[in-house]
């Protein structure tokens, strides 16, 4: 079986070296990077399934190492961060992190996010492999298996949770999923607090898809209910 790869961004040593502590104890390759730059540059060198990335971070900041890890690669990102506003957490998630975790953290709860995140990806990773199908509605084209969403011919830039919310509403058209259930299925969690979380990937995701400017609504809102595909 593959060795799982860890990597630890963080320019605080101790918080870095606690958590590969916890991680090599779990049986995870841990890996660290105290920049932005060479967060990036290890990303791009080798095979990492997951990163443990803090948001102040020096060269480049964690907003964007994340903004450019999501150009090329698909694994789960977590913050790990002093930043506790809405507006950080909010952001992070949008931009295309998985999770959001806040300074200070207790390790066995970190192990278990960490965990949830490997499962989710897993499972995800071996549906592609199972379906090969591509999603066709109209001129907007969903392909699963490269992840990739196409309007009118043109790429659309999406994050990997905005990917996830489309194709599972896309793969049901017409069925409505209520935001507990969105959050449930993309975020592979339970449901506490993910109604704002859901609700801006579903704005962000309407913007991408244009549909302030064209006659096509793809994502319908069930009023008091949810969302639903119209295709």
């Amino acid at each position: 079986m593959k060795e799982i790869s860890i990597l630890i961004a963080d320019d605080e040593k101790e918080i870095a070296d606690l958590i590969a502590i916890h991680l090599k104890k779990e049986g995870f390759h841990v890996i660290k990077a105290s920049d932005g730059l060479e967060t990036i540059r290890i990303v791009e060198s080798q095979s990492i399934d997951l990163l443990i990335l803090d948001i102040m971070m020096p060269k480049i900041d964690g907003y964007e190492v994340t903004k450019r890890i999501r150009e090329k690669y698909n694994m789960p990102i977590i913050f790990l961060s002093a930043k506790t506003s809405d507006f950080d957490k909010v952001h992070g998630l949008v931009i295309g992190a998985d999770d959001y975790m806040t300074k200070p953290f207790t390790p066995i709860e970190l192990i278990a996010r960490v965990n949830a995140q490997l499962r989710r990806f897993m499972k995800l990773n071996q549906t592609v492999k199972d379906i090969k199908n591509d999603l066709e509605y109209g001129s907007l084209v969903i392909s699963l298996e490269q992840r990739k969403v196409t309007l009118y011919g043109e790429i659309i830039e999406l994050t990997p949770k905005e990917f996830d919310i489309l194709y599972l509403l896309a793969s049901h058209p017409k069925k409505v999923f209520s935001v507990e259930n969105i959050f449930t299925q993309v975020w592979g969690e339970a449901y506490f607090e993910g109604r704002n979380t859901v609700m801006v990937h579903i704005r962000t995701l309407r913007k991408k898809l244009e549909e302030d400017t064209r006659k096509e609504k793809w994502i319908k809102t069930v009023w008091g209910v949810g969302y639903a595909f119209n295709g």
